[in-house]
């Protein structure tokens, strides 16, 4: 887009837009639902073959997963890109769909690479081959991660750019309540597609069904993520409306959207109650699979079944969420419920060990999404606030940093304390346990940290900062 085709469309009235229908905005859920669904695959079939199949440590397996979490600085970097350089003339859409694309590739070469980390492993222990094949892995996962960044940072800006507040919470509630029904349909499906293999099933069978699944379900991700945003930024964007810039492309450079960025105090205290939030509740992510395994006695598929369960609360609670919850006791007071019945539900995960009897972990599991739900929802509606218009993807990059940051450090301080606990317990439960009672103090200072942020204070921040950049330039 050149700066002559922003002026002509900073000369439409941003009211000319029409408001978002819910047909619209569950289409938009299938990008979320794409992601949901891969986000399954890797932590929860990937993780769990590596750990237990391969028995590699978790340590590792974890690290070299995180890698697609720590690459997440350059969300910040795509989203400045697609506030100031549109692909054909759109902002975000052409970011999503190379984004989807590589997605895709990356995790099937993934695949291949566990494989042959695994046989080396096997063969040779840790040698100078399997070292290598680790690094390969870390590297692929990172590539996998810039995948993700570059797809879901634009996304996130779009919703920004195609709602209005009145209408916001609802397309929060939809867009990410479809996240958790594409782990649901992964679970099924991967369910489905894995039953044929059991406890003791040699790796040749393993290896060959997980091929399999991992070329029939990237493609149909794609797919979704082509039919979720087709056709809506150029209908729906207020984008160029609110930023009402003459050239973007040329006035809000990086390095002045972090001016931004950096404004207001309250940007850097919200930035760490996402990222301890984030780190709390995603601390069972790695373990969870191996905990139905090795403390339930539970196959492969019947351990991805587990994210049925918790993803069937979790979606119950975003949808009931933004349209009652939100609404009735505010975005701060619903964030701070959803954390400290988060807080409870790792205790009665920890105790569901205890009596090995798996409908209690599923019950456990449900009572833990539904309060993911909450506090998702309220996290997700304050993050939005917290966004400059003008900068919209730049603010959106650094929200999803922290959460990419706290997500990686999960996977990795999991793995690594079901390692210490392993060490420090004989029973499995009480190895476990400890990885559970971890998110309890983390969901205890995030609500700390909450109550010392400001909406009001931040925009009124942001404002002036964006007056001060955009009149160095005119002076």
């Amino acid at each position: 887009m050149t700066s002559g085709d922003l002026s002509n469309q900073n000369s439409t009235p941003a009211l000319v837009r029409p408001k978002l229908s819910l047909l619209t905005m569950f289409r938009l859920g299938l990008f979320q639902t794409g992601l949901g669904i891969m986000s399954l695959l890797t932590l929860g079939v990937l993780n769990r073959v590596m750990i237990k199949e391969l028995a590699i440590p978790a340590t590792i397996v974890g690290l070299t997963i995180a890698m697609n979490q720590f690459v997440s600085p350059v969300r910040i970097w795509f989203g400045q890109m697609s506030d100031a350089r549109p692909i054909q003339g759109l902002h975000r859409t052409g970011y999503v769909w190379a984004g989807g694309l590589a997605l895709v590739i990356t995790a099937l070469i993934a695949v291949q690479v566990i494989w042959q980390l695994g046989d080396s492993f096997t063969s040779q222990g840790w040698s100078a081959t399997t070292s290598a094949w680790a690094a390969l892995l870390g590297l692929v996962f990172a590539l996998y991660g810039v995948a993700i960044s570059a797809s879901s940072t634009p996304f996130t800006a779009l919703l920004v750019d195609i709602s209005d507040e009145d209408d916001r919470s609802k397309l929060v509630g939809i867009v990410w309540s479809m996240l958790m029904v594409g782990i649901i349909i992964g679970a099924i499906v991967t369910s489905i597609l894995l039953r044929t293999i059991d406890s003791d099933a040699p790796i040749e069978v393993v290896r060959a069904a997980i091929n399999r699944v991992f070329i029939l379900v990237p493609a149909a991700v794609l797919g979704l993520i082509l039919i979720a945003t087709l056709g809506v930024e150029k209908k729906y964007s207020r984008y160029a409306d609110r930023a009402n810039l003459d050239n973007a492309e040329n006035r809000i450079t990086l390095g002045k959207a972090l001016k931004v960025l950096t404004a207001s105090r309250q940007t850097g205290l919200f930035f760490l109650f996402l990222v301890i939030m984030t780190l709390s509740l995603f601390l069972q992510e790695p373990v969870l699979e191996p905990y139905g395994g090795e403390v339930f006695g539970m196959t492969i598929a019947q351990t991805t079944r587990l994210n049925a369960y918790w993803g069937t609360g979790t979606l119950i609670g975003l949808a009931a969420t933004g349209f009652l919850v939100v609404p009735r006791l505010g975005k701060f007071n619903t964030t701070r419920l959803g954390c400290i019945l988060v807080a409870a539900c790792f205790i009665l995960i920890l105790l569901a060990g205890f009596t090995a009897n798996p409908l209690v972990l599923f019950g456990a599991l449900f009572l833990f999404g539904l309060a993911s739900g909450i506090t998702t929802t309220g996290a997700l509606n304050l993050m939005l606030d917290l966004t400059a218009a003008e900068t919209a993807g730049t603010f959106v990059g650094a929200w999803g940093l922290s959460q990419a940051i706290a997500r990686g450090s999960a996977v990795v301080l999991g793995g690594s304390a079901l390692d210490v606990g392993r060490r420090l317990f004989e029973t499995p439960v009480m190895a476990y346990g400890l990885v559970f009672c971890l998110p309890v103090v983390g969901m205890s200072i995030a609500i700390w940290v909450l109550g010392k942020v400001n909406v009001e204070e931040f925009q009124a921040e942001a404002k002036v900062a964006i007056a001060q950049i955009l009149s160095e330039e005119i002076s």
